[in-house]
C-alpha cells in the first residue's frame, strides 16, 4: 500500500474505520467518504470528506473528485457504504427495498463513475466492493438485502468486463461481520463463527495492491466458519 491513493466509502463505519486505519499504517494516503464524520484521526496522509449521500451521483462525483484533486490522483477505490435490513417479502414495506437499493447498488454504482476517469490513469487501479455471502441464497427476513447485494455482485462483474485492462474490479462476500452492532443484535450467536474487520481488511487491501493485478470480476467469500 505504500505511496497508494485510497478512497474508502463508508469510511464513518466499524469496516471502513480498520480498512482506512490499515491502509495508512502500510503507507497508503486515504480519502475516507461517508455521510457521517470518520473516526479515523486527520492528518497529512488522511482526509474526511463527510456529509456525502452517494446515492445521489451529484454529491458521489463531488466527493470523489474533491478527493483525488487533494492527493493529485487515485489508485483505488473502496466502496463499503452500504446498509442492512431484515425483513420478510410478504410482510415488509417497498420503501425498505427501495432503501436497501440506494444504500447498496447505488452508492458503489455512483462512486465507481465518478472514481473511473481517475482510476483508469493509474498505472494499477482498483476497485473492492463489498458484496454478501447471504445474497448467494437468501434466507428469510434476507430478501431486500440479498437483493440489493446480488446487485452489488452483478455490478461488479459487467465493471471488470467493460473495463478489462484498465482496472480491476473485485468484490469480497462478508459473511456476518463482528462488530458491536451485530453482536448486540444477536447476543447468544458464536461469535468466533464471524469475520473480524481486521480479516476483511486484509482481503480488501490485496484486493487493492500492485499484488492482485491478475484478479479481476472475482467474487470472494470471507468468513462462515464451521
Amino acid at each position: 500500500m505504500q505511496g497508494k491513493i485510497l478512497i474508502v466509502t463508508g469510511a464513518g463505519g466499524a469496516l471502513g474505520q480498520v480498512v482506512a486505519e490499515t491502509a495508512l499504517v502500510r503507507g497508503a494516503r486515504v480519502a475516507g467518504i461517508d455521510h457521517a464524520s470518520s473516526q479515523t484521526a486527520a492528518s497529512a496522509d488522511h482526509i474526511d470528506i463527510a456529509g456525502v449521500d452517494l446515492s445521489d451521483p451529484a454529491q458521489a462525483k463531488t466527493a470523489v473528485d474533491a478527493a483525488a484533486k487533494h492527493f493529485g490522483r487515485l489508485d483505488a477505490l473502496i466502496n463499503i457504504a452500504g446498509g442492512f435490513a431484515f425483513e420478510t417479502v410478504g410482510d415488509g414495506d417497498i420503501a425498505t427495498w427501495q432503501r436497501m437499493h440506494a444504500l447498496n447498488v447505488l452508492t458503489a454504482l455512483n462512486a465507481s463513475r465518478a472514481a473511473l476517469p481517475h482510476l483508469a490513469k493509474s498505472t494499477a487501479g482498483r476497485i473492492v466492493n463489498i458484496g454478501a455471502m447471504g445474497a448467494l441464497q437468501a434466507g428469510n427476513g434476507m430478501g431486500p438485502y440479498a437483493a440489493s447485494k446480488a446487485g452489488v455482485h452483478r455490478l461488479t462483474e459487467a465493471l471488470a468486463n467493460e473495463w478489462k485492462g484498465k482496472v480491476t474490479v473485485n468484490a469480497v462476500l462478508p459473511s456476518i461481520i463482528d462488530t458491536a452492532a451485530n453482536r448486540a443484535d444477536m447476543p447468544k450467536a458464536d461469535f468466533s463463527k464471524w469475520v473480524t474487520p481486521q480479516e476483511l481488511a486484509e482481503v480488501i487491501l490485496f484486493l487493492a495492491s500492485d499484488a492482485a493485478s491478475g484478479i479481476t470480476g472475482a467474487l470472494i467469500p470471507v468468513g462462515g466458519r464451521v
